[in-house]
């Protein structure tokens, strides 16, 4: 009976041989051991024979071909990966020139939609340790507040932590982010200079519209760093 059932499933799905000759065309690095390893990191999970064989239903393999995209055209580590597939099941992965996947919100996180993380916390959330908060802290990339005796962090400041916390396992100092801050802190002062007469408007509605606008500015500017960042790096990468 067992082995019937078996045999309807596989009917359904194809087996781990199949699904790289399947993507083979679209991932040319793509293998047997590739995909074993990312259902090691938990990143994917096929069903199982009885006899132990792999079956990727059809789910399993546009999942597969949702990580493998993000990995080669947006240098997302596994992680990163990891983290967004769990929080919504799949992630539709951009077109050439579409809009990034989530527009900026400016708005103050209210009570209901906003934790703040106490040190431990925030280096469990975040993978990073106390040395690296710490550097991170001093050269103003995050900024915890100190509440009742305890220092907290909001969610941003724990994301900040994380990427940071991947750059480091390459090298990557804190004091090394100074360039990157100094960047952000210029391109804020731009798109605030741009918009400065409506945000400082004395009409509600103008202030309102010019809110919007600089989310959709701030979208917009760190779509396009996004963009000149994968153009350069495949300066180097191609061939």
């Amino acid at each position: 009976m067992k082995d019937a059932e078996d045999e309807i499933t596989a009917r359904k799905a194809l087996t781990i041989g199949a699904v790289v000759e399947l993507l083979k065309s679209e991932f040319s690095d793509i293998s047997i051991s590739k995909i074993r390893y990312l259902e090691d990191e938990k990143l994917i999970s096929p069903k199982r024979t009885t006899g132990g064989y792999r079956l990727f239903s059809k789910a399993d393999v546009e999942r597969l071909r949702t990580i493998l995209t993000l990995q080669r055209d947006e240098f997302l580590p596994l992680k990163v990966i990891r983290q967004e597939l769990s929080r919504k099941g799949t992630i539709a992965v951009r077109p050439a020139g579409s809009r990034p996947f989530k527009k900026v919100s400016l708005k103050a996180p209210t009570a209901s939609d906003s934790k703040n993380f106490t040190l431990d916390e925030a280096l469990d959330a975040s993978g990073a340790d106390g040395e690296l908060v710490r550097e991170l802290e001093e050269y103003g990339l995050i900024a915890g507040v100190s509440s009742g005796g305890t220092r907290r962090y909001d969610q941003t400041d724990v994301e900040v932590m994380a990427a940071a916390s991947d750059l480091a396992q390459y090298g990557v100092k804190a004091r090394n982010l100074k360039t990157l801050k100094s960047s952000v802190d210029r391109e804020s002062a731009l798109l605030l200079q741009i918009l400065s007469p409506t945000l400082r408007s004395q009409n509600p509605q103008t202030r309102k519209e010019g809110v919007a606008a600089l989310e959709n500015l701030a979208t917009v500017s760190s779509y396009l760093k996004h963009l000149l960042l994968i153009k350069d790096l495949r300066n180097y990468t191609a061939g």
